[in-house]
């Protein structure tokens, strides 16, 4: 069972950019999608962006040019480049499957914070 772990979170002002990575501790290489979620407060977890083992991505309409997904599997690792960061994108970020697995396999995510 693989093992995530994000990195890359802060606090950044409306209009800045973060570029969060999920490292995994086993090989992504058999995961054909890998995705970015985030969960603000009080609200359910949602997928923002996913990625397919050949490259190709999906966004949610409230991130489409402004997110870019990116995973290398030789390094086990995906990205997410966030730029022109708003107020309603604070939430804590988490990567995973996608599909989710049955079992969870969630890490412990990176907080978010987008505020002036």
């Amino acid at each position: 069972q693989v093992q995530l772990v994000e990195s890359g979170g802060g606090l950044v002002q409306p209009g800045g950019s973060l570029r969060l990575s999920c490292a995994a501790s086993g090989s992504i290489f058999s995961i054909n999608a890998m995705g970015w979620y985030r969960q603000a407060p009080g609200k359910q977890r949602e997928l923002v962006a996913a990625i397919t083992r050949g490259g190709s991505t999906n966004y949610k309409d409230s991130v489409k040019g402004r997110f870019t997904i990116s995973r290398d599997n030789a390094k086990n690792t995906v990205y997410l480049q966030m730029n022109s960061l708003k107020p309603e994108d604070t939430a804590v970020y988490y990567c995973n499957a996608v599909p989710a697995p049955p079992w969870g396999g969630w890490g412990q995510g990176t907080q978010v914070t987008v505020s002036s």
